[in-house]
């Protein structure tokens, strides 16, 4: 029976819901209901967290001291059984003196899986400077600069804390607290403020609600509010433990509902168990998505793991699509205008409905308005799955990722403008009238898709596929994608079911970054550094590494010791090796004043705004050169030398060297124009007996320039040599930006080293100028063999020289604005040189540039969504290998040691590794070995025709890395 104080508690917990309590109640039929009020907030800790994170804390191994009553008798119990017991006991309290409705709990709990409240939109400085305001201190006093730098080494008592905002919080508050025991507030209560927070989002309407909290909460509570708020627990177990341990099928429910709210509800019973019609696909509801799995080592071995048979090899290519993975529902219904209701989620169950409609007749939607005929007759109810992608209709072109909000948010304005747009690419369907179709096969559903949908150009179109039986085939796919710029490709097996919420063989991504690695161990200097977080706080746990400007740029410059950030490095380090950085440089570092930036010693990307600003700062001179690799590299604006590696990892400390000795800016230039080469020509190669004998040609060698804050200055015409060694055939005047007849852009050339040819054919290189689409040019375009270049990308050439006058002449890289027209072998080769925003990596933007570059950039900040950062980190597979949990990512390990215990085996598989049983495996990666020279030996041959060969490590190799929480460089492990 439900008492007084439980049903005021309900309607204030859920009170924030979109839903009534009516409502609730017709929509979840068996939610329960607490015949009690919820437990005080501080049950949480003192009876669940601070528990677990003891038990976590215990050695692993030998179980510990308490017993456990088994069929045999008492038995010790192990680490995970006491981990088990804790989770156990406290929810059983809370059924016996609270109810069955856990919800409330499970939300602070296990709260980055609530999906139901928002976004609070703070991160650590935002609440410090919240925590300053609400105790009333100086933000320059001890306290209030610990709390605003948190991770900065601070004057406070216990070091331990360094590195740890919510424990750097625990330690100011508990110096001047309002209460020094633990307060009344109730579970239900926080919820409700913290509902009101998240919807709060201004600083001055989010300080009262923590107010409210200082006033009711000690300092240890308000720790754990700020684990909460951070989405930062923890505690030593995962969600998927706190799930197994409520009920059975909860982990089920939620991978294919994304809902802690119907876990909670619709399983409060143990003994009652979800059906098979409730763990699959439902219409209307929301689901986790089948994804595809990251590329193995080479595309032979893929099309392997997709199980052909001789009857039937084939597999199917699909281009990667860069945009948000959605998933469209529709139904009947005679109440929505248009006779047809809609929703749409992406990925992470984010409900996007609202942007992209819920009716044909929808006239605030992005999309439904202009899909009325997508769908047959006979189509009552469908759910697809793909990939909303941004259309530009001018461009006829599909826009990088990051522009799609913005695009819908601007066909909902204005859905008659010919701006860019949302685009819906379906490629799978998993429901048709009433009939869940995830165990049919990809093929069945393939044409379940093409007979129900009828194909809207440019607003919901089918993805086409490409059949294929051999492997050689896919590499002809994949150098169009990287002529035209695109994500890569997918790889399936059309035999394959739908699998919910899995990564699996069926379904493999190839990127072309993929194909080879960069390959070269660089020597940067370190220049500045990051103190970090967790166990490496208040010490330097990453590092800003340069390239030296080469002496004689230097010396012109007045900074012979000058050099450019290049990169940040955190992994792979070891403790000694951090301790050898400390020996050499203890003393040495500078804190960096933003406001007196040592630009004579190091620039930043970004001019005034200081992108990637360290912690701390060093001289070259006094500083240390490290070696890093890299998988491969990739242009920027947020390093000064405008290029940056992908996946830098520190391979060794080289102490043979000094600054003068370390890389230069040119020389790695020419580094990565070899390595660029010879990627080229091993992983693309052609069939030379169809090519025709290539032209000689001269090229210029490419200079790169950071961003140097100079004042642009109206182009005057005095001469440089940046046109030299090239052939131009002048065909129109120029119109914009400034009108110059032909004769004029001839002169113009030939002052600047340039050569003037009268016909396209007349020499080889020749670059064709046009302006305006007069007869002449029309021919060129009509055949649309030869791209057309504006008048423009001379005037900017040249300008740029003459503004760099101290520096080498250099050519411009071509953009799409200063294409006339672009011949089809071209299209998608130039976008490169801008970014997302059409932002040049090399050239200094105008002013009217500028504006339009605002235009496409999404300033809604209260959108931003943390849980969407993760989503594009696992789109475009940003590394997480500074994790533990990450570490071993993608490896296949073979142990060809006696050394080799379960134990290692458990640190592979938690650091999302595989081992492999049999050395036979052509997926192995790693072969473990003892320590001896004649068994490396014997592996040694029997590997020794393998491409690629798998590294040869011992077992410390592993130790140490697990150790020191990031995978070390094999080579410094490879067995004598």
């Amino acid at each position: 029976m439900q008492d007084a104080a439980a049903r005021e508690e309900e309607a204030l917990q859920y009170g924030h819901s979109d839903l009534t309590e009516e409502q609730l109640d017709e929509k979840y039929p068996n939610r329960p209901h607490n015949h009690s009020k919820t437990l005080p907030f501080h049950a949480l800790f003192e009876d669940l967290f601070n528990p677990l994170i003891d038990n976590r804390k215990k050695p692993t191994g030998p179980p510990i001291a308490r017993k456990k009553q088994g069929p045999h008798g008492p038995h010790a119990l192990t680490s995970n059984e006491a981990r088990r017991n804790i989770i156990e006991r406290f929810i059983s309290r809370w059924r016996q003196q609270v109810g069955n409705d856990i919800y409330s709990a499970f939300r602070l709990i296990i709260p980055e899986k609530d999906r139901e409240r928002g976004m609070y939109g703070l991160k650590e400085k935002a609440i410090g400077k919240l925590l300053v305001r609400v105790m009333k201190i100086d933000k320059n006093s001890t306290d209030g600069y610990n709390l605003l730098n948190w991770k900065l080494p601070g004057n406070q008592t216990h070091s331990a804390m360094t590195g740890d905002f919510a424990g750097r919080c625990y330690e100011v508050l508990s110096k001047r607290p309002l209460r020094t025991e633990v307060g009344n507030m109730t579970i239900a209560e926080v919820n409700e403020l913290l509902d009101r927070l998240s919807v709060a989002q201004k600083e001055e309407n989010q300080l009262p609600i923590f107010e409210e909290f200082y006033k009711r909460m000690n300092s240890e509570e308000l720790m754990w509010l700020v684990r909460m708020i951070l989405r930062q627990m923890k505690v030593g177990a995962t969600e998927k433990t706190f799930f197994d341990i409520w009920h059975p099928d909860a982990e089920n429910l939620f991978n294919v509902s994304s809902s802690l709210r119907r876990v909670c509800w619709e399983l409060s019973d143990p003994a009652i168990s979800l059906g098979n019609e409730d763990k699959g696909v439902h219409l209307m509801q929301c689901f986790q998505p089948q994804l595809a799995a990251f590329q193995m080592r080479s595309i032979e071995k893929m099309v392997v793991r997709m199980r052909p048979t001789e009857d039937d090899d084939e597999f199917w290519i699909e281009e990667k699509l860069d945009g948000e993975r959605m998933q469209l529902h529709m139904v009947e219904d005679d109440d929505v205008p248009g006779g047809m209701r809609f929703n749409f989620w992406s990925r992470k169950a984010k409900d996007y409905t609202y942007l992209y409609g819920n009716g044909f007749e929808d006239q605030n939607a992005a999309l439904t308005r202009h899909i009325k005929g997508a769908f047959n007759d006979g189509v009552r109810s469908i759910i697809l799955d793909g990939e909303m992608i941004t259309w530009d209709p001018q461009e006829d072109a599909v826009v990088p990722f990051g522009t799609l909000k913005t695009a819908a948010l601007s066909e909902q304005r204005n859905p008659f403008s010919t701006g860019q747009r949302p685009l819906l690419r379906v490629f799978d369907c998993l429901y048709l009238n009433d009939r869940v179709l995830t165990n049919y096969t990809l093929r069945d559903r393939r044409k379940a898709l093409e007979r129900s949908i009828n194909p809207i150009h440019r607003r919901l179109e089918i993805h086409s596929y490409s059949s294929a039986h051999k492997a050689a085939e896919v590499e002809p796919l994949l150098r169009e994608v990287v002529a035209e710029a695109s994500e890569g490709l997918v790889l399936k097996n059309p035999r394959s079911v739908y699998r919910l919420n899995e990564r699996n063989d069926d379904w493999m991504k190839v990127k072309p970054e993929y194909m080879t690695e960069f390959g070269e161990a660089l020597d940067c200097i370190i220049v500045g550094g990051y103190y970090g977080s967790g166990h490496r706080g208040g010490r330097l746990s990453s590092f800003l590494c340069g390239l030296r400007v080469d002496q004689n740029q230097a010396q012109q410059s007045g900074t012979p010791m000058k050099t450019y950030s290049f990169c940040k490095v955190g992994g792979g380090f070891t403790a000694q090796d951090y301790a050898n950085i400390r020996h050499y440089t203890d003393s040495k570092w500078h804190d960096w004043d933003a406001k007196r930036p040592p630009t004579e010693f190091v620039e930043l990307g970004g001019g005034d705004r200081q992108y990637e600003r360290p912690d701390v700062w060093i001289r070259p001179d006094e500083s240390v050169v490290i070696a890093i690799k890299a998988a491969s590299v990739g242009p920027t604006d947020q390093f000064r030398t405008n290029m940056t590696l992908r996946f830098p990892r520190f391979k060794r400390l080289r102490s043979d060297k000094d600054w003068q000795s370390a890389l230069s800016l040119n020389e790695f230039l020419q580094l990565k124009n070899n390595a660029e080469k010879e990627r080229t020509e091993k992983q693309f190669e052609v069939d030379q007996s169809r090519r025709k004998a290539p032209r000689k040609t001269r090229k210029k060698a490419m200079t790169v320039v950071g961003n140097n804050e100079v004042v642009k200055k109206p182009y005057a015409g005095p001469e440089t040599k940046v046109l030299e060694g090239l052939n131009f055939f002048v065909m129109t005047e120029s119109v914009s930006p400034w009108k110059k007849s032909r004769a004029e852009l001839e002169q113009l050339v030939k002052a600047n080293g340039g050569k003037i040819v009268q016909s396209q054919t007349a020499a080889d290189n020749v670059v064709c100028i046009a302006d305006r689409k007069t007869v002449p040019v029309a021919s060129i375009i009509k055949r649309g063999d030869r791209s057309l270049v504006r008048p423009s990308w001379l005037f900017d050439c040249i300008e740029q020289s003459e503004v760099d006058s101290g520096r080498p002449v250099f050519l411009l890289p071509l953009e799409p604005k200063y294409l006339f027209f672009v011949a089809e072998k071209d299209e998608g080769l130039y976008e490169k040189n801008v970014d997302e925003f059409g932002d040049s990596y090399v050239r200094d933007v105008t002013t009217s540039e500028l504006r339009e570059i605002f235009k496409n950039i999404d300033a809604d900040s209260k959108s931003f969504q943390g849980r969407d950062v993760l989503k594009q980190m696992e789109q475009h597979d940003i590394e997480m290998g500074d994790l533990p949990g990450w570490i071993f990512q993608g490896l296949v390990v073979y142990f060809d040691t006696a050394s080799f215990t379960n134990c290692s085996k458990r640190i592979i598989a938690f650091g999302k590794g595989r081992v492999a049983d049999d050395l036979h495996d052509m997926s192995i990666t790693h072969i473990v070995v003892d320590q001896t020279d004649s068994r490396s030996r014997d592996v040694r041959k029997k590997i020794q025709n393998r491409s690629p060969l798998p590294r040869l490590v011992t077992l410390a190799w592993l130790q140490e890395s697990w150790k020191e929480k990031t995978r070390l460089d094999e080579e410094r492990f490879a067995p004598t």
